[in-house]
């Protein structure tokens, strides 16, 4: 069962107890169209990375040379997705949970712990903890942050290419004002989330 934190302010974790603790992030719950993406990192305690912090704070050259840095110099990385197809069929918090455990179980090294930011943990066979605000508290989350971000962001920028009209590469998804106009004009493509409202509108799946 997921389990929320005890406290936005007191990180729980045990450091002392566990060897390879993992910090787990998602990018791409709010979009209306793409995979929601997830990152798991264990960060090389003898290759501290300067800089890192919530992805969202940072622009977007400093996001891309720090997730060089952490591919280069953490232990373990893995970034996993869940597809469209899932979000819709068990909502966008399920979907986010499942990329996390899939982002997990992709290891090349086994992690014993796992912190998650936000408010709920994926089910898991390890030891696990949700921290609000974790991306801006614990650098292994910020780390799993930054490589999640950047990499959904490249995968937006390759459905542009397949579907140059919707802006992809411009709002990454997102229900901006471009978005919204596009999506009225064109139409719903297969990589738009049918269970978002905006999408379902265009569809004529909601009714007075």
């Amino acid at each position: 069962m997921a389990r929320r934190s005890a406290s936005t302010q007191t990180v729980l974790f045990p450091a002392a107890l566990y060897r390879l603790p993992c910090g787990v992030d998602e990018a791409g719950r709010g979009p209306l169209a793409g995979a929601v993406f997830a990152a798991a990192v264990i960060l090389d305690p003898a290759r501290p990375i300067s800089g890192l912090a919530d992805s969202k704070v940072l622009s977007s050259k400093v996001r891309q040379n720090l997730a060089a840095q952490i591919r280069e110099c953490a232990l373990a990385v893995s970034v996993a997705q869940a597809t469209v197809e899932e979000i819709d069929q068990i909502n966008i918090l399920q979907a986010s949970l499942l990329a996390m455990r899939r982002a997990i179980e992709g290891l090349a090294l086994a992690a014993d712990y796992a912190l998650i930011d936000g408010n709920f943990c994926p089910m898991l066979r390890i030891p696990s903890e949700a921290i609000v605000a974790g991306d801006a508290l614990i650098p292994a989350i910020s780390a799993a942050s930054i490589l999640a971000k950047t990499d959904r962001d490249a995968y937006m920028c390759e459905l542009h290419e397949r579907y140059p009209q919707y802006g992809f590469n411009q709002h990454m998804g997102y229900a901006t004002e471009q978005h919204l106009l596009t999506l009225r004009t064109h139409g719903a493509c297969p990589l738009h989330r049918r269970t978002f409202a905006p999408v379902r509108q265009v569809l004529g799946l909601d009714f007075p």
